[in-house]
């Protein structure tokens, strides 16, 4: 999967049949706040997204990032995958 860090727009992209599917993000400290998923309309290939998002929690854990699910998703995402839980910072429970 291609993924795009669209800082300009504080996203990152990827490209499906459908279209630009993409996910927000804003930046505090050393954290990153995931605050929407982007999808064409009709489009709902959960599957797909779980594996951006996982994509998206490589990167973070490249980069030394904290996450912070704001998104009720991707708080879901957070509970289907325990092992990116290492991911959140301190205080934050699901």
């Amino acid at each position: 999967m291609d993924i795009k860090d669209n800082t300009f727009a504080r996203q990152f992209e990827t490209t499906v049949d459908e279209g630009l599917v993409s996910v927000e993000y804003s930046f505090q400290e050393k954290k990153i706040f995931l605050t929407k998923i982007n999808v064409p309309e009709s489009y709902e290939d959960e599957e797909f997204i779980s594996n951006f998002l996982k994509n998206i929690m490589e990167i973070a854990i490249e980069r030394k990032f904290k996450v912070v699910p704001i998104l009720p998703k991707i708080v879901v995402f957070f509970k289907k995958n325990p092992v990116y839980k290492e991911l959140l910072p301190p205080g934050i429970r699901l």
